[in-house]
């Protein structure tokens, strides 16, 4: 999964905008130092706390143009956001998700929507494949490995 950030030059730098994300902004003075940051400040801005009700709009897939980059989203944070924002599509609960996905407690499916412990089986994966068919498992997993 990659969002896209708008590069600008400036005397002293470079600074750059995520142009799905309002608000997420940062800056180096180097384009490498700029790249970087831009990575950190996209994963810290989407990396929700857990009680949290907001839902991220998803990625622009048409966004394109002048000084625009893809930066990736860590697979963690991809994952759970996507896990959250499938869900409140369908108008569940984490209860009714839990239930759908054959678990036992609220608990183990609230562990899919927190980036820092979203870590499901290849079983779980598949379970969650069936009630979520258009969960974009490979946008998750590969978005780190095609960036250079």
């Amino acid at each position: 999964m990659y969002y896209h950030f708008k590069i600008h030059k400036e005397a002293d730098g470079y600074w750059g905008k995520c142009i799905e994300l309002e608000g997420c902004v940062t800056q180096g003075d180097s384009l490498e130092e700029l790249n970087k940051n831009m990575e950190e400040s996209l994963n810290l801005y989407l990396d929700e706390p857990d009680n949290s009700d907001i839902t991220f709009p998803m990625p622009d897939k048409e966004a394109k143009g002048g000084n625009i980059v893809e930066v990736p989203v860590f697979p963690k944070i991809a994952f759970a956001l996507m896990m959250r924002m499938l869900r409140k599509q369908r108008g569940l609960t984490q209860s009714e998700i839990a239930k759908l996905l054959g678990m036992n407690n609220i608990y183990s499916y609230q562990r899919l929507e927190r980036s820092k412990q979203a870590n499901p089986s290849l079983t779980t994966l598949a379970k969650i494949k069936k009630v979520f068919p258009d969960l974009k498992v490979d946008e998750i997993l590969f978005s780190r490995l095609n960036k250079k």
